[in-house]
């Protein structure tokens, strides 16, 4: 067990490889000559590990936290596809580790808060506070896409505004959060008709939310773009975009084809949620963020902890808008904000603005 100093709050945060082959492979180079498949049926027989110890979070207000990455080995496909039992299993497994090395909260990243229940089982079954991060993602998608916004002048009161993904947990409560910022037009996206109709019934605001199921259909017309799909598969490709189109890609693996940054130097591609976290953080390991900043989710966790709020807070496929606004105020109170703005895991510079700026008035 890591030993942490009195009166540093401590959580734990769970991970997954996104590809069997990349990650295997970067200890053991020689995993680069088998096939994936071979490779993810190595990772269900693999038992939790620990990854590193997280350092140095520092509230502004003083309070200190100290946390633990620990790797659940499975892969995104494998979450969706292996059985419930099996994959609830292994996710307890991680979580349990986090509390031997002392955790008193664990958030769940990425796909481990997608499988099964959205954390409800796990909290059942394990003896610390769980959290999905979903409430703070949710907050910082809607923040960041606005302040986007503002950046590329477009009046976020006149904007065209689509949700893909509106039926989920974050797409629900992002529509409510968005509506509320008096956008121009809303257009909620999803499988689901009649799901959907349901959530544009709910949604308060001054303008009554369209729904659709096509998005070949929908996203060319639109100003701003939330997508927070579970898809294993891109579901945005470059004719999908407008030029001057704005979109906050919150899934994990992205929703947002590769090809768009290739094709497309006219949109601008944020990745939802990239948080500045307080203090001299050091995570001792390389999530492929810059120094001191994290994801959203990970980002609830910590403050969560700073708060000394040892409850599970973001369960379920259903968020409470309450508490989506809670986290935020909570994020501002610690000294957590957005870090700017990332696409395609590379910082969003000026003169990025700038060009996309300049399309616009072509």
């Amino acid at each position: 067990m890591y030993m942490t100093e009195n009166n540093v709050q401590t959580f734990g945060f769970l991970i997954h490889p996104i590809s069997a082959k990349k990650d295997i492979s970067r200890k053991f180079p020689i995993a680069k000559i088998f096939p994936e498949r071979c490779l993810e049926s190595v990772l269900k027989h693999i038992s939790p590990m620990y990854i590193s110890n997280i350092e140095g979070i520092t509230s502004i207000t003083g309070e200190k936290a100290e946390g633990y990455f620990i790797g659940c080995p499975l892969v995104p496909r494998q979450f969706l596809e292996l059985p419930d039992r099996f994959v609830m299993d292994k996710i307890i497994a991680s979580v349990n580790m986090a509390a031997e090395h002392g955790a008193k909260i664990v958030g769940l990243g990425a796909y481990t808060s997608v499988a099964g229940d959205g954390g409800v089982t796990i909290d059942k079954e394990t003896d610390v506070a769980i959290t999905t991060g979903n409430s703070y993602t949710c907050y910082s998608a809607v923040q960041g896409s606005t302040q986007a916004a503002e950046l590329l002048g477009v009046p976020i009161q006149n904007a065209r505004v689509a949700i893909i993904g509106a039926t989920g947990s974050i797409g629900r409560v992002a529509a409510h959060l968005i509506a509320s910022d008096g956008v121009g037009e809303l257009t909620l996206i999803g499988r689901n008709e009649e799901r959907l109709s349901l959530v544009a019934d709910e949604v308060k605001g001054d303008i009554k939310a369209k729904i659709s199921t096509d998005i070949d259909d929908v996203l060319p017309a639109m100003d701003i773009v939330i997508t927070v799909t579970s898809s294993v598969d891109a579901v945005i490709e470059p004719r999908h975009l407008k030029r001057g189109a704005i979109v906050c890609d919150v899934s994990r693996p992205r929703d947002v084809s590769v090809k768009v940054a290739k094709e497309r130097d006219d949109v601008l591609v944020i990745e939802g949620g990239v948080i500045s976290v307080p203090g001299d953080v050091d995570f001792h390991f390389n999530f492929g963020f810059p120094p001191k900043t994290s994801y959203a989710c990970m980002a609830e966790t910590m403050i969560l902890a700073l708060e000394n709020r040892y409850e599970s807070y973001s369960l379920g496929k259903e968020l409470s808008l309450e508490k989506v606004r809670e986290i935020g105020k909570l994020a501002n109170k610690h000294g957590f904000k957005l870090s700017g703005f990332r696409s395609f895991e590379k910082a969003v510079q000026l003169t990025d603005i700038d060009r996309i700026r300049e399309k616009l008035k072509s």
